[in-house]
């Protein structure tokens, strides 16, 4: 009898132990009063990524003073919670200045007519944004903070005014703007791709010939290489898309004649195609008109 009261006594605790187990791990969600936020964007050919917390004004006064949110010439983590982060997947320049591939703490020293950003090397301060050394610094730079047309409560960064080698990065956040530029090195990638994939290929796919002649006529380059290699991709299987490259490049040339027989060429197969394009039929009218008119 004694035997089994013991037995049934651990069988309860154990039970009871089994039971209270979950309910003692588990933990109550609740939203944060800045929320986490992460954005990305591909510049040029590198991936950006920036995670940060999102605060907001609440009726708060945020720049501008020793005592705002955000104190005149303090360090400040550029958002809340923990250290907001900057990720680049090549190497960059921001600002002019050079910054390995990597991730990086990004701060900022806020004043009415100037911005000290600083990418450092430590990514655990938070809130001890006087915690880290200089000495860690990887890019300090400066940019000039401008008014925003309207308020915006929460803290905001993104990415804006994009071309096919820079971005800007815009934090927004009251009635303050700020943003530095990050520029990406396209040029190089580009090429050293043309030159494993087309220049050194004995066989180059005919969609690597046209890359290669669209990006030479693009970026100014040599207009009579251009020429060669998307004469080679419309040789045997001419697509409209690719003839109509043909085109512009001959129109760039100042080869106004083959710039219309290539124009028509391109509307004609836009044509009959299935189905039919009539974008690029319209831009094979339209460069038929430039390039009589040039060759008046």
């Amino acid at each position: 009898m004694k035997n089994f009261a013991t037995h049934l006594g651990a069988a309860v605790v154990l039970t009871t132990t089994l039971l209270a187990a979950p309910t003692a791990q588990a933990q109550i969600a609740t939203p944060q009063a800045s929320p986490k936020s992460t954005v990305t964007q591909r510049v040029g050919l590198t991936d950006v990524t920036i995670t940060y917390s999102r605060p907001s004004v609440k009726g708060r006064t945020i720049f501008g003073g020793d005592k705002t949110v955000v104190a005149n010439g303090k360090r400040w983590r550029t958002g809340a919670n923990a250290t907001t982060s900057i990720k680049f997947s090549d190497d960059v320049l921001i600002e002019g200045v050079k910054v390995p591939a990597g991730e990086y703490g990004l701060y900022t020293v806020p004043r009415p007519n100037e911005w000290t950003v600083v990418l450092n090397k430590s990514l655990k301060q938070g809130a001890d944004v006087d915690g880290f050394k200089d000495d860690q610094d990887v890019a300090r730079f400066t940019i000039k903070p401008y008014k925003l047309a309207s308020k915006v409560e929460t803290f905001t960064i993104t990415f804006t005014d994009l071309t096919p080698a820079t971005a800007n990065v815009a934090m927004d956040w009251e009635n303050t703007g700020a943003k530095f530029k990050i520029t990406s090195d396209v040029d190089s990638k580009v090429m050293a791709q043309i030159d494993e994939k087309v220049v050194k290929n004995a066989s180059p796919a005919a969609g690597d010939l046209a890359a290669a002649a669209v990006y030479y006529y693009d970026n100014n380059k040599d207009l009579k290489q251009a020429l060669a290699w998307i004469q080679k991709a419309n040789a045997t299987d001419p697509k409209f898309w690719n003839v109509n490259t043909e085109a512009k490049i001959r129109l760039k040339m100042k080869d106004y004649k083959g710039a219309v027989a290539a124009a028509e060429q391109s509307k004609k197969l836009a044509l009959a195609a299935t189905p039919p394009n009539g974008d690029y039929a319209k831009m094979g009218d339209e460069l038929v008109a430039e390039a009589k008119k040039m060759g008046k």
